[in-house]
């Protein structure tokens, strides 16, 4: 996925608000396999387990049977087709999750080539909001930022200054 680009931005902002809510001594469980984000949790001292690239939506047992402090969970609810599903599974009592927010002036992403690379949802931030409040959490904090393209055209205007991505920490209410 990351070949030939790094999200540099979006880590960044990502791991600065992780540090800000959790410590390294807390273990993580990370949903979604093994990725370029968990190895620099990883790398910078935290403890993480990834799930392991079963169907979330049909088997949350990893989830369920987890012994983690806190759930991680960067870009993945927008996959899943019942992501609240997930989200009542969680035993942790801290989350910190982020979605790309839909963009009116595109349609929802859709991989061609690859099954697993699609959103379902496409959230705006009061979805997510209430999503996350319903299934039993409460959040704390909050974050959007936009995210610039180098490319030209109207739609890369528009990603300069149109939020692309929203990250919450929220705690079991």
């Amino acid at each position: 996925m990351y070949e030939h680009t790094y999200p540099n931005k979006r880590f960044k902002i990502t791991f600065q608000f992780l540090e800000k809510y959790v410590s390294k001594s807390e273990k993580i469980l990370d949903l979604g396999v093994e990725n370029p984000f968990s190895d620099l949790m990883i790398a910078n001292g935290y403890k993480v387990e990834n799930t392991k690239g079963e169907d979330l939506d049909l088997d949350t047992s990893t989830i369920s049977q987890s012994d983690a402090d806190v759930v991680t969970a960067f870009e993945i609810f927008e996959h899943l087709i019942s992501p609240f599903t997930v989200l009542r599974s969680i035993k942790a009592n801290k989350l910190v999750a982020s979605v790309p927010l839909r963009l009116w002036f595109s349609s929802a992403y859709r991989s061609k080539t690859d099954l697993w690379d699609r959103h379902y949802h496409e959230f705006e931030d009061w979805q997510f909001d209430w999503l996350l409040e319903k299934s039993g959490w409460k959040i704390l904090e909050r974050k959007k930022w936009a995210h610039p393209t180098k490319k030209m055209g109207i739609r890369p205007i528009l990603r300069w200054f149109t939020p692309r991505y929203y990250l919450v920490y929220a705690e079991r209410a």
